[in-house]
């Protein structure tokens, strides 16, 4: 998952909000420094990710997409998930996608100094380009994953990745309406066992 869905999986709780910026930047064992809340919403960061990379339904996904991408494919999918959680925002949330975006913004703004360097960098690009509300545009898959792959050491695999996308657009779609139900649960089951 990427950033929209791991936001929409910790709402309502701040804290676990915070921690699922944080879970992309905080690596290594939890160790008290940060506030509880937001432990806990890296560890849920890190079960979301370790739920969803084991899932049968995300191999088969990953199968979809050609040889030379399907080492990558994890990337792909988390960003084309939070564009069709974007696209069917309606289905899991009575708040409009904008007011929990404009929200999320507020939340992790006014709690940044519990943010590593990485993780506040991160917000700011957010917000000056108001990534959450960008993913419900499809180009910006590409756009995006070809960003990431300038971080690469190797040659970029996602150069033109727009032509790869788009045979398994439909595929992609049906899985993300088939698998995100089951991580809401998994979510709060997640929630439950911590409280």
């Amino acid at each position: 998952m990427n950033f929209l869905a791991h936001f929409q999986l910790a709402w309502p709780e701040e804290e676990l909000v915070v921690g699922a910026l944080e879970g992309d930047y905080l690596k290594g064992p939890l160790k008290g420094h940060l506030p509880k809340g937001i432990e806990l919403g890296v560890k849920l960061h890190r079960a979301i990710d370790a739920f969803t990379d084991q899932h049968p339904k995300m191999a088969e996904l990953r199968a979809q997409f050609p040889l030379e991408l399907r080492r990558y494919s994890g990337i792909l999918i988390d960003l084309s998930f939070d564009h069709y959680l974007s696209k069917h925002w309606h289905n899991y949330s009575t708040l409009p996608l904008d007011a929990f975006n404009a929200t999320i913004y507020r939340n992790l703004e006014s709690h940044k100094h519990h943010l590593g360097p990485g993780a506040r960098r991160m917000l700011l690009r957010m917000q000056q380009h108001d990534l959450l509300s960008v993913y419900g545009q499809w180009d910006s898959i590409a756009a995006t994953a070809a960003r990431i792959g300038e971080r690469f050491q190797r040659e970029n695999p996602f150069l033109q990745v727009a032509q790869h996308l788009d045979p398994v657009r439909p595929q992609l779609e049906l899985s993300f309406l088939n698998f995100y139900p089951e991580l809401i649960e998994f979510c709060g089951l997640k929630k439950h066992q911590w409280n």
